[in-house]
């Protein structure tokens, strides 16, 4: 195991100060490959805090360019790269925030044909994106490759958040049988900055193997009220998704 170089070991000295990461841990991010589908208002927060925390792989995809009613939140982008892919600019802004990580911007619009080549070999996927669609063709690769996906979600003064493991937890069909129809939808910046930095942190301490993911309950926070409520949800014995899976699990043990 290489160690890290003296500017790293700088740069992460007070997280590798946390009971239970030390100098292990921190490798263990160097050598992790984490995904990220959506460069925009979550995806923003989520790479950034993973980028400068050390994770060494990210693998960050987006098909689409910023444009200007964007700039609200997807911190990641600025005026001068209105013309970028938001892959693209995404590496520009990471490599920039921590030099010593690999980021890989993908271009690509995902699919269910494509889904596992993007994400590679990838640890675990991080859902950031705002239509159904993707969400659930990201969710059956990851029941597939039994690898977690933390799901994240945001509305005007809402967000939502929950860490998806089958077979522990039930998986994102099991939460949403059905997506709502995508819309131009209000949003306030603060609001994915907040939840994108939750979606991080579920995602370094799964890693790291520190503290407690929000499995098998979802994260509700009303930004308005400045209220967070957490909610049970459990596996949909039915579900197409991931009951097969289950139960092929469960003839296992």
């Amino acid at each position: 195991m290489a160690p890290l170089d003296p500017i790293e070991t700088q740069r992460y000295a007070r997280q590798v100060l946390m009971e239970g990461w030390g100098e292990p841990a921190q490798h263990k991010l160097k050598r992790t490959t984490v995904f990220i589908a959506g460069a925009g208002g979550l995806g923003s927060p989520v790479s950034m805090y993973l980028a400068v925390a050390g994770v060494g792989h990210l693998r960050i995809c987006d098909y689409d360019r910023p444009d200007p009613t964007n700039l609200n939140r997807q911190i990641l982008h600025d005026e001068s790269r209105l013309m970028l892919n938001k892959a693209v600019s995404a590496k520009m802004t990471l490599t920039a925030l921590n030099p010593h990580i690999d980021v890989e911007a993908l271009s690509d619009r995902i699919d269910a044909d494509n889904v596992d080549r993007l994400v590679g070999a990838s640890s675990i996927i991080l859902d950031c994106m705002d239509n159904f669609e993707t969400r659930y063709a990201l969710n059956a690769c990851a029941v597939r490759r039994g690898i977690p996906l933390v799901h994240a979600s945001v509305w005007g003064m809402e967000g939502r958040l929950t860490f998806i493991q089958v077979p522990e937890t039930p998986c994102l069909r099991c939460i949403y049988e059905e997506g709502p129809p995508k819309e131009v939808f209000p949003i306030v910046g603060a609001v994915p900055g907040a939840i994108g930095s939750l979606q991080a942190l579920e995602t370094l301490k799964y890693l790291t193997g520190i503290g407690r993911t929000h499995k098998n309950r979802l994260l509700v926070m009303d930004g308005g009220a400045m209220s967070f409520r957490t909610y049970k949800i459990s596996p949909d014995p039915a579900c197409p998704v991931c009951g097969p899976h289950r139960a092929t699990s469960a003839d296992r043990t």
